[in-house]
């Protein structure tokens, strides 16, 4: 007998849609603990990688690593993936998989989705969702950034899933082949914990990613004094919109991983990580104050200067680097 589908809002597509996914298959995973049992949380200044001419910030893990890491680490569990060289192909293996009353992940574009208000849609290539049946000529879908669930027609479905550009989906689906009864939380908490810390405090020796990236940020925030005003106030503004306008956000995510943490401590009745959860969530509120601070002076309001939003930073990146000691070698209770 066909399961229905029962549809979850979330704060962000790739751990909202692996969350209703899991728990469709009897996997009671909340997002914030699929977050962070993949190692979600990280920062990266992508110098090299531009965005309408100004360099990538990234505040988590690439797209799909979210969903990799997590059926990596899961004992039991198995993700399938595919992409498409045709169009029809990519529409039929959909097709044939719902056919089959299975629940289909798929990678799109925001721009093609028609149920997306128009003034939300932008040419996003790596946007999650979920197709849990089809009716005639029109797909219904669990997209985890809405409250409800939506539908939209088979050429604008395949207009999203064949975009171009960066992140080109190229038809991405991915559906689940084997999913565990259980999760060793005990284990998996603490490895995850770990890695996550490990990977963005002092021991990452890359100087891009984690903490040495938000230094490196902050040092070209103060060399902004002797820059172009224009282009200042352009580097700060996009600063904004990528920690606070694309996906999640900054501040978000790190709400997210104190959400994780929290959850965990409960699961492990660890009053360590409950701690660890509150200074994460402060966090998050110096990441906001930051992304203030950095919007006024972008619009040429206040009396702040480039001094006060490297210091704000610098001072973000202590309370995060303060957490990832603590907890680099959490090995549980």
């Amino acid at each position: 007998m066909h399961k229905p589908f029962t549809h979850h809002q979330a704060a962000h597509c790739e751990t909202g849609v692996i969350s209703n996914l899991l728990r469709h298959h009897g996997l009671d995973i909340s997002e914030p603990m699929a977050f962070g049992l993949a190692s979600g949380l990280t920062f990266a200044y992508l110098k090299m990688v531009k965005i309408n001419g100004l360099p990538l910030m990234a505040y988590r893990m690439p797209p799909r690593m979210i969903i990799k890491f997590l059926s990596w680490r899961i004992k039991g569990m198995k993700i399938r993936f595919h992409t498409f060289r045709s169009e029809s192909e990519g529409m039929k293996a959909l097709d044939d998989k719902l056919a089959q009353n299975k629940v289909v992940g798929l990678q799109t574009s925001v721009f093609f989705l028609p149920y997306f208000p128009r003034d939300m849609r932008f040419h996003f290539n790596a946007h999650n969702l979920l197709v849990y049946g089809k009716e005639e000529n029109e797909y219904k879908i669990s997209d985890p950034v809405f409250s409800h669930l939506v539908k939209t027609d088979a050429e604008s479905l395949k207009q999203a899933r064949f975009s171009r550009g960066a992140l080109a989906p190229k038809g991405m689906m991915y559906y689940p082949e084997k999913i565990p009864a259980t999760i060793d939380f005990e284990t998996l908490i603490p490895k995850a914990i770990r890695f996550t810390c490990r990977m963005n405090g002092r021991w990452n020796p890359i100087p891009l990613a984690g903490i040495h990236g938000m230094k490196m940020i902050a040092r070209q925030i103060e060399k902004l004094k002797k820059a172009d005003q224009r282009y200042a106030r352009l580097f700060l503004g996009h600063i904004v919109r990528m920690q606070e306008e694309i996906g999640t956000g900054g501040a978000g995510f790190r709400f997210m991983y104190a959400a994780f943490l929290q959850e965990a401590g409960e699961k492990l009745n660890c009053r360590t990580l409950s701690e660890a959860a509150i200074e994460m969530t402060r966090v998050g509120d110096e990441w906001r104050e930051f992304a203030v601070l950095a919007a006024r002076m972008s619009k040429q309001r206040g009396d702040q200067d480039f001094s006060d939003i490297a210091a704000q930073l610098r001072k973000v990146a202590k309370m995060e680097l303060a957490i990832y000691d603590q907890l680099s070698g959490y090995k549980g209770n």
